[in-house]
């Protein structure tokens, strides 16, 4: 018989929605201990499962798991990238956007059995500045809003939504320069995302082509919608067509500069950053192992 795989679960004890309380007991009741020895880490403090990931890479774990958001995520991703162990997954976030993306399942039961699959793809990341992420960035009204939310006690698409209906009638869209590889655009934008995955999260899809693994990002910049239209361009992000609106121009590209940045917010993957100086973006191609369900293409 072979030998077990190790496999760390980092568990995010304040993530999202209260489902990581559960999973020390569905892992007793549904992995499947015939392929794999497990541990189980907390983290502690704001980025410590990037530490908690570097040292399991030393250590010689097969899988790290993250159990958490769309932030806890990009924090062990930080560690694992370019390693040879593999990532899973197990949402437990609110928008749980990477796993949308990935068709992750997001019941508890259903995540672990794609583990005992045990399927894995490699897939890019994106390197902003010098923090790796793993789905989507943004700058203007989607960096505001992010901001913002992270000042609200309650989490989930109503309270995100809230937020966007209080500020959009009002935001003033801001002027960005950009160099998407060699091409120059000057432009005024509501937001403008930069995407390794399709999604924010939620299903809100902004760049339906986007793909994991194609060596390049998808930059969509959005032009403020006139409030009379803004709920019909809204709908197209959940029927995947948000590229189709005459408010969205999408690129594809390698290598992203936005030159005299002046908003310093970012929105990466729900997170609210700032960054006080020009971004680069770049694609890291073929840099993370990740575990996904076996019927996905």
């Amino acid at each position: 018989m072979a030998d077990k795989e190790k496999i760390l679960f980092i568990i995010n004890p304040i993530s999202g929605i209260g489902k990581q309380k559960k999973v020390e007991g569905c892992l007793e009741k549904y992995l499947d201990k015939q392929k794999f020895d497990y541990d189980i880490a907390y983290t502690k403090y704001a980025h410590h499962a990037t530490a908690i990931s570097l040292n399991a890479v030393i250590k010689g774990y097969n899988i790290v798991v993250a159990v958490g958001g769309d932030g806890s995520i990009n924090d062990c991703v930080r560690g694992l990238v370019g390693s040879k162990v593999k990532f899973a997954i197990i949402p437990a976030g609110s928008g749980n956007g990477l796993a949308r993306h990935l068709h992750i399942p997001l019941y508890l039961d259903q995540a672990i059995k794609v583990i005992n699959d045990n399927r894995c793809v490699t897939i890019d990341t994106i390197k902003l500045n010098d923090i790796t992420y793993a789905s989507i960035a943004g700058i203007g009204f989607d960096a505001y809003i992010a901001e913002e939310f992270s000042k609200s006690t309650t989490r989930g698409f109503q309270s995100y939504f809230k937020l966007v209906l209080q500020h959009y009638p009002f935001y003033v869209p801001h002027h960005y320069h950009l160099i998407i590889d060699d091409k120059e655009i000057d432009t005024e934008a509501l937001f403008i995302s930069f995407s390794n995955s399709n999604q924010f999260g939620y299903n809100a899809v902004v760049a339906p082509q986007a793909s994991l693994n194609d060596g390049y990002m998808d930059i969509s910049i959005v032009k403020k919608i006139p409030l009379v239209m803004a709920p019909f361009t809204a709908q197209l992000m959940f029927f995947r067509e948000f590229n189709k609106s005459v408010f969205v121009s999408s690129y594809k590209a390698k290598q992203v500069k936005v030159i005299d940045f002046k908003d310093r917010n970012i929105n990466l993957d729900g997170e609210a950053i700032q960054i006080e100086e020009d971004l680069n973006f770049s694609v890291n191609p073929n840099s993370l192992n990740v575990i996904i369900p076996k019927d996905v293409q």
